[in-house]
């Protein structure tokens, strides 16, 4: 097979995640994001973590944005209140974070996992983003921030020397292409990185796109895939976030576990009871 390569088309500079720092979303992709980590760090091999849409790393729920939207009202405020123990680990991680204040996104919460010797990379292509994370981070020697395009940077920055670890592709989905962008990636990464986890989040707003990006990943034989999905509602409404997912390649031993425990938690916490809301895990492609 031919390597997917990756359109160097770069996603627009306008969005700024603050606005939906601790939504539903951000709640399922961390969770999961977590367990992942975790399984990559039972091994005592150094690893190295690649953020491609790494946002500031950290959000003030009470600055202006936030509180504009109230999305996190809905989303990690009601997970902190769950009694369920999948979720306690993530739980655990937020409130040393520094919640309620403030929210961490994706690279704080892989920085403080991270041991000697490991590494983050960290790829925000916004321009005042960019700086709010390279000053974050400027005194870590364990952490690069790249002020560049993400789809550029999977190969460019991979594979890694550790020969090991995770990539985390988080794009806003703004711009038309995403999913193809994605799917493209993943089978890039997949070809040129074997040894690399994969995490690629994605929207589901109806099932079309969704069904298609799937069915890339198999036209392009991108072996041992995962979807881990959570619907808040049946995915009919275009113009609404109905659900989201995390597509996995090659899954650490363990998490598909992990994740059927974590993703019904989640939904207990989130849902308000609206049809059609799910949480699944299913596989796309099989292992070979």
């Amino acid at each position: 097979m031919r390597p997917a390569t990756c359109r160097r088309k770069p996603p627009p500079v306008n969005y700024r995640h603050a606005f939906h720092a601790g939504n539903f979303a951000d709640c399922v992709k961390h969770a999961l994001t977590l367990a992942l980590l975790r399984s990559l760090l039972a091994k005592p091999k150094p690893l190295a973590v690649l953020d491609t849409h790494a946002g500031i790393g950290a959000y003030d729920l009470s600055a202006p944005e936030p509180q504009r939207t109230g999305e996190w009202r809905d989303g990690i405020a009601r997970v902190m209140e769950s009694p369920d123990s999948a979720l306690a680990d993530y739980q655990a991680q937020i409130r040393s974070a520094g919640y309620p204040a403030s929210y961490p996104g994706s690279p704080v919460l892989a920085r403080a996992l991270l041991r000697p010797g490991d590494r983050l990379m960290l790829c925000e292509l916004h321009p005042e983003d960019a700086a709010t994370l390279r000053a974050r981070f400027r005194r870590d020697p364990q952490t690069a921030v790249h002020q560049r395009d993400a789809w550029e940077a999977v190969t460019a920055l991979t594979p890694f020397p550790e020969r090991r670890g995770l990539v985390l592709i988080d794009p806003p989905f703004e711009q038309e292409g995403e999913f193809d962008r994605m799917s493209q990636a993943i089978a890039t990464l997949r070809h040129r990185f074997r040894a690399a986890v994969i995490a690629g989040w994605y929207p589901i707003k109806h099932r079309a796109p969704v069904r298609a990006f799937h069915m890339a990943l198999r036209d392009q034989q991108v072996p041992d895939c995962l979807a881990c999905e959570l619907t808040l509602r049946e995915p009919t409404d275009p113009t609404r976030l109905n659900g989201c997912g995390l597509l996995v390649a090659n899954a650490p031993f363990g998490f598909e576990d992990q994740a059927r425990a974590i993703l019904p938690a989640l939904l207990a916490a989130l849902s308000r009871g609206e049809d059609g809301a799910s949480a699944t895990v299913t596989r796309v492609t099989e292992e070979r």
